[in-house]
């Protein structure tokens, strides 16, 4: 593994859209520190905000290793739902908050997405946005994720649990204006769905 020295120079984000350029000037065990010697360059923003709420599984290195994939590709922010048939009640955020970090700097990105902890379904429901989408397996009219605009927009994509969400979480999540869509034919796993959703919204802007 290469190791960096005092005197190298390395490359610095905010995690708020600015890379500056530094040099090491302190390395120990118990310390490093950099002088800023050029900056800021700012990384050119997405246009759209993609807010992904979705129901973490059983297993939870699944979720992460969706987390750090979707991060790579293209998101602003992720929620965790607790709804009726979810398998898994308790989140590490600090944990998630690490791998997040990990894949922005690994894609060489600016901005750090936002990762917030699990709340319950009625309370994700009240999350602001200009598109709120939900994705459930349920029969009955839908819309693609190919006919939806994600431009100049905060969307937020509500994905449930292995067991999908409840007939009454779909419910209310339409009667407030919820948009029910579709991910194709083919049954998804939570993970999967996710990180379905957030390249559909990279490729479609």
């Amino acid at each position: 593994m290469l190791r960096k020295k005092e005197g190298d120079l390395i490359q610095l984000i905010d995690g708020l859209g600015n890379f500056f350029e530094g040099r090491l000037e302190i390395v120990s065990e118990k310390q490093c520190t950099a002088k800023v010697l050029k900056g800021p360059r700012s990384q050119t923003k997405r246009s759209y905000y993609l807010h992904l709420a979705i129901a973490p599984t059983k297993q939870i290195d699944r979720i992460e290793w969706m987390l750090e994939k979707a991060v790579e590709i293209g998101l602003d922010e992720i929620s965790f739902i607790q709804s009726k048939n979810s398998e898994r009640s308790i989140v590490k955020t600090e944990r998630l908050c690490k791998i997040v970090e990990s894949a922005v700097k690994q894609s060489l990105q600016a901005y750090l997405p936002k990762v917030n902890g699990l709340s319950v379904f009625k309370d994700i429901l009240k999350l602001p946005a200009d598109q709120k989408l939900i994705a459930h397996c349920e029969a009955g009219d839908k819309h693609s994720l190919q006919s939806l605009d994600f431009k100049n927009k905060k969307t937020l994509i509500l994905i449930g649990p292995e067991g999908d969400f409840s007939h009454k979480e779909i419910e209310v999540a339409t009667s407030l204006n919820y948009t029910a869509i579709s991910l194709g034919e083919n049954r998804l796993r939570s993970e999967t769905a996710g990180l379905y959703v957030c390249q559909a919204a990279a490729l479609l802007t």
